[in-house]
């Protein structure tokens, strides 16, 4: 436990007066990726009159210092697939000295662990799950302790319902985004391009993610090199950091593109990264429901995606963007098949229609705007964290010891 006993003292205060619906997160992860700005627009967005958030997290980063910034009262504790026994002890005290009435996991490690806790403490339990399909270990532990579930594309929510989970225990809730942050023209179009040495009038392709095998930077190099055998002029970005970046440089350098393909690093606001693009290509290997491509679409960014997971419910074909199908994706329709391949010929063709892409930028902002605000999926959670405190809105502020007490009455 990181916070010293006067923040646990002042929260406990603060929590006492029993005004408010004390929410306890419980994050698998601390880094900044889709998992953790979804939980950080999330505490933003709900009514701060009614609902209070402590966090618990695995590490200390740059991510939990801004919690703290945020307001957020936070503590760290070993958070692993087989959770030790201090880390049950942990939840299980702030359960107790914040009064917490509902606890919210993020990603398997944190879900086992709060679905533990929450069941020995008798607290409401819900798991949000960001991936495109359900680990067994997730359904079994939903299964054995009754958790609530959110789902963030509809490939998970019919897989939870194909394996048995009860209807009742799945609410299907799509990311959001913040639409006063992330708008056309939200931030200069130079800002971006200036630091990687860009000019204004070149054409610049993005990439915005992890650089992790999973989200596919590898991909996109593959796609960059192709693109510029046709279009020598076209510039390209990858904004974010991980476990591949030196095997990204490496590729880039071993192709000879490095005058082309810049790496910009991590950008603390990447609101500030997407009016510099003119075209951006997700090339995920699995994905449900990017918040990178939501963020590119309310921007106006034009997208070339591999169609992944819940990346179909979220691109519209032809419109906003183009989809591309694989070979485990056949169900696409697309005149570009053969993923990174495909994504490249896109591109291509895209690069020549400027008028179709200034198009496809309008399109995209305008349904981004219709259908995934943040402040509504915001709203469908604290609905859902209503009803389970029971379906009254009102917090439930007895110690463990006094919940003891009635059960055994």
């Amino acid at each position: 436990m990181t916070s010293g006993p006067n923040q646990v003292v002042a929260a406990d205060q603060k929590y006492r007066d029993g005004s408010r619906i004390n929410l306890l997160e419980v994050l698998g992860n601390a880094i900044v990726g889709g998992m953790e700005n979804y939980v950080g627009n999330l505490i933003g967005k709900l009514p701060k009159d009614e609902f209070a958030v402590t966090v618990l997290c695995p590490f200390e980063s740059a991510y939990t210092r801004a919690l703290r910034q945020k307001g957020c009262a936070v503590y760290i504790a070993p958070l692993r697939d087989d959770p030790p026994w201090r880390s049950i002890e942990m939840i299980a005290g702030l359960v107790e000295s914040h009064h917490i009435d509902i606890i919210h996991a993020h990603l398997m490690n944190a879900h086992t662990v709060a679905a533990l806790a929450g069941l020995l403490t008798n607290t409401p339990m819900v798991a949000t799950l960001h991936g495109m399909s359900l680990q067994p270990q997730e359904i079994s532990v939903a299964r054995l302790t009754g958790t609530e579930m959110i789902l963030v594309c509809r490939e998970a929510w019919s897989q939870a319902l194909a394996v048995g989970m009860p209807p009742e225990k799945l609410t299907f809730i799509p990311n959001g985004v913040d639409l006063e942050r992330y708008r056309p023209g939200c931030a200069p179009r130079s800002l971006l391009r200036k630091a990687i040495a860009v000019s204004e009038e070149d054409f610049l392709i993005g990439f915005v993610g992890r650089l992790a095998w999973e989200k596919g930077p590898d991909k996109f190099i593959k796609a960059a090199d192709t693109i510029l055998r046709q279009l020598p002029h076209v510039h390209f970005v990858l904004v974010g950091t991980g476990t591949q970046e030196k095997e990204i440089a490496r590729a880039i350098e071993r192709a000879g593109i490095g005058t082309n393909v810049h790496l910009a690093g991590l950008w603390d606001d990447p609101a500030q990264v997407y009016p510099a693009l003119d075209l951006m290509l997700h090339t995920s290997r699995a994905d449900a429901m990017p918040l990178a491509l939501l963020e590119a679409m309310a921007c106006g960014v034009p997208v070339i995606a591999i169609g992944v997971g819940g990346v179909p419910e979220i691109v519209e074909t032809g419109e906003t963007g183009i989809l591309i199908g694989t070979s485990e994706w056949p169900g696409i329709v697309s005149e570009f098949p053969g993923d990174w391949e495909g994504v490249a010929r896109a591109a291509i063709k895209l690069i020549s229609q400027p008028e179709r892409l200034k198009a496809m930028a309008e399109a995209s902002a305008r349904r981004a705007a219709a259908l995934y605000d943040i402040t509504t999926s915001a709203a469908l959670t604290a609905q859902l964290f209503r009803r389970l405190t029971d379906n009254a809105g009102t917090p439930r502020i007895r110690s463990l010891r006094e919940k003891k007490v009635a059960r055994s009455l």
